[in-house]
């Protein structure tokens, strides 16, 4: 059983998330999206299979995001896709793909809803807040 993760190693939620998945003990595909961009198809089967939008999946928090003027509506999906292909800091992340489905993990704790094995032990989040407790149930 493969699991995938589209990740940031710099991203808190993206390492979080990497670690509930590692937790269940499973060990993903890591894909450091910034060093190894989707290809474009790949990208729009995921905003298909997401139900997302080019502009849903955009880091619109990212100072390229409003450099680029982004949020303005003059931008077509296609340019919205080729511009997140040319800048993928501006692709929202983590992303989390298993047999169960794919799914943007914002905050993390959303990767449970699709991990096919139980967590196998307690886990807090860097920020300290504990989502798993000793036996593997959500807090």
């Amino acid at each position: 059983m493969t699991i995938t993760i589209y990740h940031n190693p710099k991203c808190g939620t993206s390492r979080n998330t990497l670690a509930l998945i590692r937790n269940s003990g499973d060990e993903p595909v890591v894909i450091e999206y910034l060093k190894q961009p989707p290809s474009k198809e790949v990208l729009k089967n995921m905003l298909t299979t997401m139900a997302f939008s080019a502009r849903e999946l955009m880091r619109q928090k990212e100072s390229l995001y409003e450099e680029l003027q982004l949020a303005e509506d003059k931008w077509s999906e296609d340019a919205l896709i080729d511009l997140m292909l040319a800048h993928p800091i501006l692709i929202n992340r983590p992303i989390v793909i298993t047999p169960l489905g794919m799914k943007l993990c914002r905050p993390s704790e959303l990767v449970l809803d699709i991990l096919p094995s139980p967590q196998r032990g307690a886990f807090t989040k860097e920020d300290g807040e504990q989502l798993i407790d000793a036996s593997g149930k959500r807090v």
